[in-house]
C-alpha cells in the first residue's frame, strides 16, 4: 500500500542556490560591451591587438563568473548550513544564534548569526530590484525551521553583550557578537 501524505519522510537536505538571472545579470554589462566591439569587428573594422586581447580577457571573465557563480548557495543538511561560496564552509546547527534578513543597499539576504560573534551573509537566497527572487521569504522561513529543528535539544542562547544605561547597544551589525 501507499504511504499517505503526512507520513513522507523528511528530506536529507535542501540546496538554495542563485536563480539563473541573478546569475547572469552582474556579467550582462560585460556581455553587451563584448558583443558590441565583435560585431564592429566582424563588421569590417580593424582590430587593435589591444582590444582583441581586451576581448579575450572578457570572454575568459564572463565564462569563469558564470561558472563559479554557479555552485553558490547554501545546503541545508540535518547537522549544518554548508555554505556554498568560492569556498565551503560548514555552520553547525548548535553554533547558530539567529538567521536573520539585513537589507544592504536594495538587496535582501540571509544572514546566519553564529555563538562566536562570525555573521555570514549568503549567497543565495537573495533578492533585490532586478535580481528579484519570488520564493526569497519562503526560503528564508525554510532555514530558520531548519535551524529551530535541529540545534539540537542543548543548545543554550547567548547572551547579548551587556551595555551600561544611557549608552546605545553595542554594534548594531551583529546583536550576538562578543563585546568589544
Amino acid at each position: 500500500m501507499g504511504e499517505s501524505p503526512g507520513a513522507a519522510v523528511p528530506p536529507e537536505g535542501v540546496r538554495y542556490r542563485l536563480t539563473p538571472l541573478q546569475r547572469v545579470l552582474p556579467m550582462l554589462p560585460a556581455l553587451v560591451i563584448s558583443l558590441g566591439q565583435t560585431l564592429l569587428w566582424w563588421d569590417g573594422g580593424s582590430i587593435d591587438p589591444v582590444l582583441g586581447t581586451g576581448l579575450v580577457i572578457w570572454g575568459v571573465v564572463l565564462t569563469l563568473g558564470l561558472i563559479t557563480s554557479r555552485s553558490f548557495g547554501v545546503t541545508l543538511t540535518p547537522s549544518a548550513a554548508v555554505v556554498h561560496s568560492l569556498r565551503r564552509r560548514r555552520i553547525p546547527w548548535s553554533d547558530v544564534q539567529a538567521v536573520q534578513i539585513q537589507s544592504l543597499l536594495g538587496s535582501r539576504t540571509v544572514v546566519i548569526y553564529e555563538a562566536g560573534g562570525r555573521a555570514t551573509r549568503l549567497r543565495a537566497p537573495s533578492t533585490g530590484f532586478l535580481s528579484w527572487d519570488r520564493g526569497f521569504e519562503e526560503k528564508f522561513h525554510t532555514i530558520g525551521r531548519w535551524w529551530l529543528d535541529h540545534r539540537g535539544p542543548d543548545w543554550i542562547p547567548v547572551p547579548p553583550p551587556w551595555t551600561p544605561w544611557g549608552r546605545p547597544p553595542g554594534s548594531p551589525g551583529n546583536p550576538y557578537a562578543p563585546p568589544a
